[in-house]
């Protein structure tokens, strides 16, 4: 892991780039988004969980004063009628002060199917690929972000943390203004505060 500043008029913000992406970067992630939201005063944090256990890890460490929203796979995502988090889970969240939202993908839904069935790539998908060429936790964060406005579980143009993952866990966590899916040009990535770096495979691609 390693660690550098980004400088922005001025002002030096450290930042984590991991060796490689997945679920082992999820405590030092978490850790790093709710320290900038300490200094910066953000009050809501937009977390992807599918199962649920990385939004409860994001309850141990971000304070009380932080309202975390959830957002999880939309039900039937790999197979029909399927929900990911266990109601258990999702209760829990709730209990503890957690806002969870399960809707329809921001970069899927009814033009997946149109891919599915026609085998052709509509502009939701085509989106969603170049934002991983910085990296699957980055497009996911830019997604549970959209999909939280418009909900209206956060307000479009207000500095908010959102966090996301490679596969499982999180391994990427940025400050965005966010905007409504139709809105999406407005959207405004402030932040990184952590990513993978993919060192070794660019070694690898040499």
């Amino acid at each position: 892991m390693c660690e550098f500043d980004l400088h922005a008029d001025g002002e030096s913000v450290p930042a984590l780039y991991f060796d490689e992406p997945g679920e082992k970067n999820t405590e030092a992630t978490l850790k790093r988004a709710a320290i900038r939201a300490e200094e910066l005063k953000i009050k809501k944090v937009v977390i992807a969980s599918a199962s649920g256990t990385t939004a409860l890890k994001a309850l141990d460490i971000f304070p009380a004063d932080v309202q975390i929203i959830v957002v999880t796979h939309s039900t039937g995502f790999y197979r029909p009628n399927y929900q990911e988090m266990p109601a258990e889970v999702r209760n829990q969240l709730e209990s503890q002060g957690a806002r969870v939202l399960t809707c329809q993908h921001a970069f899927g839904g009814v033009n997946r199917a149109v891919r599915k069935k026609l085998g052709t790539y509509q502009l939701d998908e085509i989106i969603a690929y170049a934002l991983r060429t910085i990296g699957e936790g980055f497009k996911v964060a830019v997604e549970v972000s959209l999909m939280a406005a418009d909900a209206g579980l956060i307000e479009t143009g207000e500095p908010c943390l959102a966090i996301g993952g490679t596969e499982k866990g999180a391994d990427t966590a940025i400050l965005l203004k966010p905007a409504n899916a139709q809105n999406f040009f407005d959207l405004r990535v402030m932040e990184i505060l952590a990513k993978p770096g993919f060192y070794h495979q660019d070694k690898s691609e040499k």
